[in-house]
Order: structure tokens, then C-alpha cells, then sequence
């Protein structure tokens, strides 16, 4: 009995821990996921690294950018942060 009440704390705090950091997190992350599965040619995204434009081309893995002057670079699918517009 004694060791179930020192326990006691220990196991609220993980309790804690999991509904205020890992279950958010983990929300987060598959939505993300969700996201880039999603893509579509003609939506325009933002990368992970702040470049703004237009989906021109999906692959498998990769997704082709056509940028504001014309040129076209080729980006993981995971690079793609956030579709502004679809």
C-alpha cells in the first residue's frame, strides 16, 4: 500500500505529461501528414524554408515548385510546411 501511494505522483505527472505534450504533438504531426499526402498540382505552399509558390509537378517522394519568376525546383514532399491555397 505504501509503495502505491509513492508511485501515485509519478503517475499523475506522466498522465499530465501525455495530455498537455505528447498527445498534441502527436495530433500535430498527423495532420501535417495528412496535409502533404494531399498535395495537388496547382496548390500554391509554403516550404519548411519560407519559399512561396505553386505545385507544378507531384512525384512519390518529391513535389516541383514553379516560383514567381519561372523557375522550377524540385523539394521532398516533406519540405512542403503548409498549403495556402488549394
Amino acid at each position: 500500500m505504501q509503495t502505491l501511494a509513492n508511485l501515485t505522483p509519478f503517475i499523475l505527472m506522466f498522465v499530465l505529461f501525455y495530455f498537455l505534450l505528447i498527445r498534441p504533438n502527436q495530433k500535430r504531426q498527423k495532420a501535417v501528414q495528412t496535409m502533404q499526402s494531399n498535395l495537388q498540382k496547382g496548390d500554391k505552399v509554403i516550404t519548411i524554408g519560407g519559399l512561396h509558390g505553386t505545385i507544378d509537378a507531384i512525384d512519390e517522394g518529391k513535389v516541383v515548385i514553379l516560383c514567381g519568376d519561372g523557375s522550377r525546383l524540385t523539394y521532398d514532399r516533406n519540405a512542403i510546411r503548409e498549403v495556402v491555397q488549394s
